[in-house]
This record gives structure tokens, sequence and C-alpha cells, in this order.
């Protein structure tokens, strides 16, 4: 190759770099959002378009679906559905209402186009009220018979073996509402609501007496506790770490056992006649 085409050749080499290095760089592609996300923060629907829609839902769709969309004996739940997830004012829930899905038992509805979008906006609202746990409005729990709760108190429950109305418990229901109330007798502690059992107590509810197999008993405040290993703070502060093995005998001491051997025993009325009975507690 002569000087004047390796001169040519450069030239060109020279050119499409500085084209490539003119051209914007490329954005990087956004990632497809995840089907439902940012449901919540959607613009919250028209009430009245949400009536309408559960008017027309209720009477055309609610004998497959449920009347609150939830499913029904045929039709599927449609809180859920993919489908409904992903529309925007009946643009993929129209199609599918206009033609029917013969194949899966559903009939064609001729509907106009406010109405598919009313209906859309009610699936829309369920929906919300759904994700959202923060909306949930607590009903009124005190539904059951003080009296009876307070018989069960001392007699079948024997929750005066360690309670008091006039010692512990006074003034309960003046420091906590019905619903912690209910939550408090029901799942006590600061583990309250997951995990259950002696591991999962806190530290300042379990006591135990490890006594080793060669060595000296040792009672104290449990700091650690599952089916291999246990430690604990005695009262003078030390430290004490033993492996549960074959000669090793551990005995605990669970304040909070009877409530987990009662909540097995409740019946839904034993636990509603409980809490109507601890809300006079004043």
């Amino acid at each position: 190759m002569t000087r004047k085409s390796n001169l040519i050749v450069g030239v060109l080499i020279a050119a499409s770099l500085l084209s490539l290095s003119a051209q914007p760089p490329q954005a990087a592609q956004a990632p497809a959002p995840r089907r439902g996300m940012g449901l919540i923060s959607r613009a919250v629907p028209d009430p009245a378009a949400v009536e309408r829609g559960q008017k027309d839902f209720v009477a055309k769709c609610g004998f497959c679906h449920g009347s609150n969309a939830n499913g029904g004996e045929t039709g599927p739940d449609l809180i859920r559905s993919v489908v409904a997830l992903d529309d925007e004012n009946g643009e993929h829930i129209g199609p599918v209402i206009l033609q029917g899905r013969p194949d899966k038992g559903m009939p064609a509805f001729p509907m106009k186009d406010a109405q598919i979008k009313d209906i859309s906006a009610f699936l829309r609202a369920k929906q919300q009220a759904a994700i959202n746990r923060g909306s949930y409005t607590i009903q009124n729990l005190i539904t059951g018979d003080a009296k009876k709760g307070e018989a069960y108190f001392n007699g079948a429950g024997g929750c005066n073996k360690c309670h008091s109305p006039s010692g512990d418990l006074a003034g309960i229901a003046a420091k906590y509402d019905a619903t912690a109330l209910q939550s408090r007798f029901l799942y006590p502690g600061p583990s309250r609501g997951r995990r259950r059992g002696p591991a999962a107590r806190s530290s300042a509810s379990l006591k135990a007496k490890v006594t080793p197999a060669s060595g000296q008993a040792v009672s104290g405040t449990v700091l650690y506790l599952d089916d291999f290993n246990i430690s604990l703070r005695d009262s003078s502060g030390e430290y004490h770490s033993f492996t549960r093995d074959n000669g090793t005998r551990v005995d605990v001491q669970d304040p909070l056992a009877a409530h987990e051997q009662l909540l097995k025993k409740y019946t839904d009325s034993d636990m509603h006649n409980i809490l109507a009975y601890l809300v006079t507690l004043k």
C-alpha cells in the first residue's frame, strides 16, 4: 500500500471516530415496571365512578366473580388478576368484557365505554384498598359479654392465678385501646404476633436453671435459648453458656407459657368475652 493510500485510510478512520464521539451516549434502558407496582401511588378513582362501576359489576359480573370481585364459584379473583392490575380506564378489561372468553365459559357483555371505565374504577379502588393496609379500618371489637369474660378469667381460664384486676391489671383499659388489649392478652410480650415459643421470648421474661452433668447448678435470666445451646446471666451479672447435651438439665420458667396454652383452647366467644371484660378495667 502506497503512502497516499495509508493517508486516506487514516483520514477515514479518524473521521469515523469523530462521528462516533459526536453521537450522544445511549441512555440505559429502564427496566420494565413490575406488574401492579405503584398501584397505590396512581390517582384514586372518582368515588362517583366507583359507585356506578360497582352497581354495573354486581349486576353483570358478580354472579361469577363475587360482588366484591374477590372471585366466585366459576370466576377468578379480579383483585389479583394480571389483566385488571395492568388496566387503565378499561383498556385491558374492556375487550374481555365486550368479547367474552367463550373457551372459559365467560359470555360477552355489550356495554358502553363509560360503563367499562366505571367498572375499571371500581376494580382499581378495590385493588388499592387491598394493597394499602394503612387504609384498613378496624371495626368494633367489643362484641362479647363482660360478665362471661369475668367468669372465664376467674374460672376456666385460670387468669386470676397470675393477674388481678385490682393489681397488675388495674386501670389497664385506660392505658390501651381495645385493639391493643386484644393483642396483648393473645400474644403477650415484645415478640407477640411473630415467633412463638420460649426461644422467641424477651430475654427479661425467661428464667432458667441449668444443672450440668458435673458441676453446680446455675440460675439466671435467659439470654439465648435453642435446641442445642443456652446462655444466661446470673444475679451477680456473670455470663454462663451451656451445651444442651444429654447430661445437662435445663429447667425454663416461662411466665407467658400459660398464655400460649390458652391460645390453643380459646373459642371465639372466649376471646370476645375476655376482651369485653378487660375493657371495663379502667
